[in-house]
C-alpha cells in the first residue's frame, strides 16, 4: 500500500506578473505600494499538482497545507490557494516595513518550511521553482538540504507509484531528464507541469470556511535576520534600435563593422 501523502506548498505574494516593475525613487527595492499583488504563477502550478494528485486518488493524500510569510495581506493568496484546493493554510505573519522589507531571504524561508515540515508532518513538499520577483530559485534546494530530503527540480511531469517512489520529468538544456527518489522529498515546479484551474465562486466562499492559523517567526524559532544587502537597483538601460540591411552583401558588411566576423 502507498503511504498517504501529507502536502505542504509554499505559497509568495508577489507583483502581478502583468504589472512592469519600477524601482523606487531611493533606487534600494522595487517599489511595491499602490501595486496590484498575486500569487506566484509557479506557486499555482504547485497548489495544482497537489489538487491533481488527491483527485488521482493514487496515491491517497491526506492533507494539503498551503503557507506563505510575509505582512498580512498575504491572507488573500492563501485564500486564493484554499479555493483552488488546499485543505488549509498557514500564515506567518512578519511585519511589513516597506519596500520589501518583511521579505525572508531564500535560507530564513528553507528554515521556516523545514519547521513546519517538523511540526505538520509532512512527507512531500511541492513549491515553486523561484518567484518572479526576485528568481532566486534556491529554497526548495536549501530546503532538501536541511531535510536530507531527495529532491527534483523544475518538474514537467511528476509520478508517484505504490512504492513510494518519485519519478520526475525535467526539461534541462539538452532535452529531458529522468531522476527518481523515495518518500520524503521535495519538488519544485517549473510551466509545462500543468496548467492551473481558475477558482469557481462556489469554492471561494468554501474557502472562506476553511481553516487559517496565524502564526509568527517566533513560534518556530527562525531568525528573519538579513544577512544580504542591496546596495543599489537600477532599470536597465534602454535598448537601442536596430537596423535594416538590404541584401546579404549588406548584411556581410555590417557584421564586419561591428567586428562580429
Amino acid at each position: 500500500m502507498p503511504t498517504p501523502l501529507k502536502i505542504l506548498v509554499p505559497v509568495k505574494r508577489v507583483i502581478d506578473y502583468a504589472v512592469k516593475p519600477r524601482v523606487n525613487k531611493a533606487r534600494t527595492a522595487v517599489e511595491t505600494s499602490g501595486v496590484k499583488h498575486s500569487m506566484n504563477p509557479f506557486d499555482e502550478l504547485s497548489i495544482e499538482a497537489a489538487v491533481r494528485m488527491r483527485e488521482s486518488k493514487n496515491p491517497p493524500v491526506d492533507d494539503i497545507l498551503a503557507l506563505s510569510a510575509g505582512p498580512a495581506k498575504c491572507v488573500d493568496v492563501l485564500r486564493t490557494a484554499m479555493a483552488m484546493g488546499a485543505d488549509r493554510s498557514i500564515h506567518v505573519e512578519i511585519p511589513d516595513a516597506g519596500q520589501g522589507q518583511a521579505e525572508l531571504e531564500p535560507l530564513g524561508v528553507a528554515k521556516l518550511l523545514a519547521k513546519v515540515v517538523a511540526d505538520e508532518g509532512r512527507n512531500l513538499v511541492i513549491l515553486g521553482k523561484q518567484s518572479i520577483d526576485d528568481d532566486s530559485s534556491q529554497t526548495g534546494q536549501m530546503l532538501a538540504g536541511l531535510l536530507g530530503w531527495g529532491q527534483a527540480t523544475q518538474a514537467s511531469k511528476i509520478e508517484i507509484d505504490d512504492s513510494d517512489r518519485v519519478t520526475v520529468t525535467r526539461e534541462v538544456d539538452g532535452g529531458v531528464e529522468t531522476v527518481r527518489f523515495p518518500l520524503p522529498g521535495i519538488i519544485t515546479t517549473d510551466l509545462r507541469l500543468n496548467e492551473p484551474r481558475y477558482a469557481s465562486l462556489p469554492n471561494i466562499m468554501k474557502a472562506k470556511k476553511k481553516k487559517l492559523e496565524k502564526k509568527s517567526l517566533s513560534d518556530y524559532g527562525v531568525d528573519e535576520r538579513r544577512r544580504l544587502k542591496t546596495v543599489k537597483v537600477e532599470e536597465p538601460p534602454p535598448r537601442k534600435g536596430g537596423g535594416k540591411v538590404e541584401d546579404v552583401d549588406g548584411l556581410i558588411a555590417k557584421l564586419k563593422e561591428l567586428g562580429a566576423i
